[in-house]
């Protein structure tokens, strides 16, 4: 089955967050299984552009309104990523550094897809599968579907992936014009609450929805920032999958960013040398437990509750925990957190941005991982955390609650609780802190057994393949 998966990230290509890992590990674990999965992606200008050798395979032109744009594909030589990666350039538009933040982002997006439309209506053959992940893509199916041009590729099964239904890519019907001819009496298909909504096409086009784990898809049926009725009417043809971790990338017996390799066999032995590493560079004690965040510094990740819920844990357990914040996000937060930095030093420290080395080592010397996300539709950070033997200290939403058992269940290895709030994160922490000086052996079981846990993609790419094959014509 030939499967082709379009994204606007992929890792190491060009990542912002969840959806980069999803799309450069599921391809490669489906093709284990015997299958041709591939990647396309818009050609920004990144170190892996420059780094790689590529081919010219295609070339060509469409427009966008009045808006004329020669595009060209081209592919990465060696499918060193275990897959064949295809980059799409279209000058002016995607030939830029970052993935998102740009005034045109919808224009840029919208030309990508009708790129990468034109592209395979000119295949000499169809493929099985056309995987769509997030709004950036969600105009696909209809477009396959609806659109003149692309009316022979409409029997060529189309599904798509919600990793977060937060961000929807709406634009207003004054730009109608902007996608290529499409018989009018379709228009339903693009339109919600009198915009047109990316997010909402796909999930009303496309042959299947997925969402990241089965919790997530229970949550947008009353939660959906506005889609909760859409999700409902289409409830039959969705299904939760949960994501999986890339078990070769995350592994903390070869991982070459950490101090010392270890295994749940010296688990103990491997933490506290990388602990000792974090807190030498970091200014802080390696004989408390250490906190840490990792992650996007927003309203959605509850970062903004940080800040005060570092210094009431502080002044409610005696100074006897540290915490490492790495992220980087909204200009109040990053600046509240400096000061709680200020105001705590050898207790708290920070590194405002992203590194991903850091990252690693973080997962493999931290203690416990806070994630009160508000919203959290999979989350991977928590798998990384169980993988290198770090307690997840998560809010039950979405995958946390489908990934963390409570250390107070039966066989429980993580901390949950209930809010976003000071005082939840504040009383998880004493939790953690009792958990760290009074219950050793507790402490050292959840350890090894955690690393146990099997969150590889290889059970989830499995499920995907079983839904390409339930609707493959």
């Amino acid at each position: 089955m030939e499967i082709i998966h379009v994204s606007a990230e992929c890792f190491p290509v060009a990542k912002a967050g969840g959806l980069g890992d999803v799309a450069g590990a599921l391809p490669k674990y489906q093709n284990k299984l015997g299958h041709t999965a591939k990647v396309v992606m818009p050609m920004y200008r990144t170190k892996f552009l420059y780094q790689n050798e590529w081919e010219l395979v295609h070339e060509g032109s469409q427009n966008s309104g009045s808006h004329y744009f020669n595009y060209s594909i081209i592919r990465e030589k060696t499918n060193k990523l275990g897959f064949e990666l295809y980059l799409v350039d279209i000058n002016g538009l995607l030939d830029r550094e970052k993935i998102y933040g740009y005034g045109d982002d919808t224009q840029r997006f919208l030309c990508f897809q009708i790129a990468v439309c034109d592209w395979m209506s000119r295949w000499t053959y169809k493929p099985d599968i056309v995987h769509c992940h997030d709004h950036q893509t969600g105009l696909i199916p209809f477009m396959l579907k609806n659109c003149f041009a692309f009316k022979h590729m409409a029997d060529v099964p189309t599904v798509f992936t919600i990793h977060n239904a937060q961000y929807q890519g709406q634009f207003s019907w004054d730009k109608w014009n902007t996608l290529p001819s499409y018989d009018a009496y379709t228009w339903g298909g693009l339109d919600w609450n009198n915009a047109i909504n990316p997010l909402a096409s796909a999930v009303k086009c496309a042959w299947r929805v997925t969402t990241v784990s089965p919790s997530y898809l229970d949550e947008l049926r009353y939660q959906a920032a506005g889609l909760e009725n859409l999700m409902e009417y289409e409830r039959g043809k969705c299904v939760g999958i949960l994501n999986g971790i890339d078990a070769d990338v995350w592994d903390p017996s070869k991982d070459s960013m950490i101090a010392k390799n270890y295994d749940e066999h010296d688990v103990k032995d491997g933490k506290r040398k990388n602990k000792k590493e974090l807190c030498a560079r970091f200014g802080l004690d390696p004989d408390k437990p250490l906190f840490t965040f990792i992650g996007r510094l927003v309203g959605e990740k509850a970062a903004d509750v940080l800040p005060d819920a570092i210094r009431s844990s502080i002044y409610h357990h005696h100074g006897k925990v540290s915490f490492l914040i790495l992220g980087s996000g909204e200009p109040d937060v990053e600046g509240r957190l400096e000061e709680v930095k200020d105001q705590f030093s050898g207790f708290v420290s920070t590194f405002i941005g992203y590194n991903e080395s850091l990252s690693h080592l973080l997962y493999a010397g931290a203690d416990f991982l806070l994630m009160p996300s508000r919203v959290e539709p999979c989350g991977l950070n928590q798998m990384y955390a169980l993988r290198y033997g770090t307690v997840p200290m998560v809010r039950s939403t979405g995958g946390l609650k489908d990934t963390v058992r409570d250390f107070g269940e039966w066989q429980g290895f993580g901390i949950r609780f209930n809010n976003a709030s000071v005082e939840d994160i504040s009383y998880s922490v004493g939790r953690a802190v009792d958990l760290y000086y009074n219950k050793k052996d507790l402490y050292t079981w959840m350890r090894s057994y955690m690393m146990h846990i099997d969150h590889s993609w290889d059970a989830s790419a499995s499920e995907y393949i079983a839904l390409y094959e339930s609707v493959k014509v």
